[in-house]
């Protein structure tokens, strides 16, 4: 059985500023968390069968050279199915960058998670804080800790700050119960509170503990909180608190997985977009990203091949759409930025990933390269099929592999943003060497894409380019099975905030197969 494991802390030592970067939920195997804090990026695969490899980088003073598979040998940890075998364990990391500097060690603590998917909804409001301002009220914000086994305190959540008040009310915020306390409803939580500052040294005000199990009780006497400040309760006999902060609301509700709703019986509808613009050269030409090399895949066909074979094993009849764009047609040579490459326009699916390439090489034989570059009527057009179901039976991915500059970014804009709305994802593979600061701009991970002022409703792009991911000792298997975890990462987020968005849960998953004549037999205890 796989082992998901939360890495509690990072700490950095010796000589470093800024003391513990503390980063949370990291959960090896099938999921995981980037996170950055002074200076420091924390970083795990998402996927599954790819192990987590967490590797910290960008430290302050040099990067981190040693990988957590460089230490397996002393620590047990399995780089091959990411377990590690404890429920408790720290790996080191030490830094190097300045020659002859020594640039100290990150320690990464881990604490195996408990199974636990609940997340927990609640909010809080407080009464009467003290005033730290001297020009104004305080500008409060909490910060929760979960409580480790060691007896330490980990970062779990911070508040919004509400400005100028002694009688916040924060907003509601929604934490997964593992995060909280690893599923042990007793464990205890600390909850500080502070002025927050520009400066950064905000200003200490007091602090409390309570317990998921206190928390469950909801809104009640039990779960008022006298906020304390230590330091002056020594200092002054009268003192008797810093404020109090109580508990407004608290609701539980499941967390739903991707495998959960699969289970369940919902389909994942694989479309295929290929790019056939004449930027991509002439397909008879060894220089043409088309070119059809005997001996090897040309980038099109590996892209295809390394993201559709995972994603077919998620289709129960492995027949996929196929299309192509940007090319002039037999027999009149009209354009077309949405034909299909087995030239039935009645029926464009392929049998597997095997029947696509078919198909794909078929077309090169038959089309004539043009232009543009167009996305928009691709999009719109596996947009019409997963505006038909959004009961949450269906999910649709389109992969467009493309090599150039986008024609249509305004209409491509406009298709996504609508697209956000339905059970739909876009995955763009670049090939070649071409700029891709426009596909970058699609994937809206850093800033959300909008069309006419209107923000899409969700991330619904991943963008990758294909040159990265060339290997060049030649090892496309290993190269090609990094492309497909890196295109496939943000597809389980995607699904998962649709169906919470529409509130849609997962069937049950059905009994398991029986063969006829086979029966299961219980053993008496």
């Amino acid at each position: 059985m796989r082992s998901s494991f939360n890495i509690c802390e990072v700490a950095a030592s010796p000589g470093r500023t800024g003391g513990r970067l503390l980063v949370s939920d990291l959960v090896s195997g099938d999921a995981g968390v980037a996170a950055r804090s002074v200076g420091a990026r924390l970083c795990a695969s998402r996927i599954t069968p790819e192990p987590t490899r967490a590797l910290v980088t960008e430290m302050m003073e040099g990067d981190v050279m040693d990988k957590l598979e460089d230490m397996s040998s002393v620590y047990d940890f399995d780089p091959i199915t990411g377990n590690i075998p404890a429920t408790k364990v720290e790996i080191t990391v030490s830094c190097r960058g300045i020659p002859g500097k020594k640039c100290g060690n990150v320690i990464l603590t881990a604490e195996e998670l408990s199974n636990c998917r609940d997340s927990a909804t609640m909010q809080f409001c407080a009464n009467k804080l003290d005033k730290k301002d001297f020009f104004g009220k305080s500008d409060p914000f909490m910060v929760f800790y979960r409580s480790n086994e060691d007896g330490t305190f980990t970062i779990c959540h911070k508040t919004e700050v509400v400005k100028n008040t002694l009688n916040p009310v924060w907003q509601p915020f929604t934490i997964p119960v593992r995060a909280l306390c690893n599923g042990d409803y007793d464990r205890t939580i600390k909850v500080e509170v502070y002025d927050w500052d520009r400066d950064g040294s905000h200003d200490f005000i007091g602090d409390f503990t309570t317990s998921y199990r206190e928390l469950a009780r909801g809104q009640s006497q039990f779960n008022v909180y006298e906020v304390i400040n230590a330091k002056k309760k020594m200092k002054k006999k009268k003192y008797v608190n810093s404020g109090t902060v109580t508990l407004l609301s608290f609701s539980v509700e499941s967390e739903f997985t991707f495998l959960d709703y699969i289970k369940g019986g919902t389909q994942i509808n694989f479309t295929v977009a290929i790019d056939f613009t004449a930027s991509n050269g002439n397909p008879s030409q060894s220089t043409s990203l088309h070119y059809m090399n005997p001996y090897q895949l040309n980038a099109y066909a590996m892209a295809l091949k390394a993201v559709g074979e995972i994603i077919q094993d998620y289709d129960s009849d492995k027949m996929f759409p196929a299309l192509g764009f940007g090319a002039k047609l037999p027999p009149d040579g009209r354009v077309s930025h949405e034909f299909p490459l087995n030239g039935n326009m009645e029926n464009p699916y392929c049998n597997g990933i095997e029947g696509i390439l078919e198909a794909y090489h078929q077309s090169l034989k038959t089309v004539q390269l043009y232009g543009p570059t167009n996305f928009a009527p691709i999009v719109n057009h596996v947009a019409r099929y997963a505006a038909a179901v959004q009961d949450g039976s269906q999910y649709f991915v389109l992969l467009i592999i493309t090599d150039g500059v986008i024609s249509d970014m305004a209409q491509t804009k406009e298709a996504i943003v609508n697209a956000a709305k339905l059970p739909m994802s876009i995955i763009i593979v670049g090939v070649g060497q071409a700029e891709f600061d426009a596909m970058v701009e699609l994937d809206g991970d850093d800033i959300r894409i909008s069309s006419r002022g209107k923000l899409a409703e969700r991330d619904i792009v991943q963008f990758v380019p294909f040159r990265d991911y060339m290997d060049r000792t030649g090892n496309h298997v290993l190269s090609m099975a990094r492309l497909a975890k890196d295109v496939l990462a943000e597809i389980p987020d995607q699904f998962i905030s649709y169906m919470k968005s529409r509130g849609i849960k997962p069937n049950p998953a059905p009994p398991p197969y029986t063969p006829p004549g086979h029966t299961h037999h219980h053993t008496q205890i």
